[in-house]
């Protein structure tokens, strides 16, 4: 350890040593303390479950294919319908249990608004269940 004196002639420079006694004494410490509470944390109350095992019930929902092309002509399922009969039909859609899903297929250059209008129509009848079907193989 270096001491200071008044002498101008055994000045020595600052010291350049970093003292890792303290650093060596913190990490000992937390090392005995992590090596007291990991025991402590792997306690587990074993209980005796219930075994039971079951088949996942998969039902397949119905759904509809609406199709909505760039000139505003509309397909129900590939049957091409009118816009006054959607109504109609999203009505009936809606009280079946359970509801079927809405899978509209709308061309690129469609208008948007056709297909809010779909969409609106749809909603109001009660319709939930509504998405869009897109091709990942057609990108821009």
């Amino acid at each position: 350890m270096a001491m200071g004196s008044f002498d101008s002639k055994r000045h020595q420079g600052p010291m350049a040593e970093i003292n890792v006694v303290p650093l060596v004494d913190v990490m000992l410490v937390l090392l005995v303390v992590f090596i007291i509470t990991a025991p402590l944390l792997t306690n587990a109350v074993k209980i005796d479950l219930p075994k039971a095992s079951s088949n996942a019930n998969i039902t397949k929902a119905e759904h509809i294919e609406f199709a909505i092309r760039e000139d505003g002509s509309f397909f129900w399922n590939g049957e091409q319908i009118a816009v006054t009969s959607l109504p109609e039909r999203f009505a009936v859609e809606a009280k079946k249990q359970p509801q079927p899903e809405l899978h509209i297929h709308a061309d690129k250059l469609a208008h948007y608004e056709l297909i809010a209008q779909v969409m609106s129509g749809a909603a109001k009848a009660g319709v939930t269940r509504i998405g869009f079907v897109t091709d990942p193989t057609q990108v821009p």
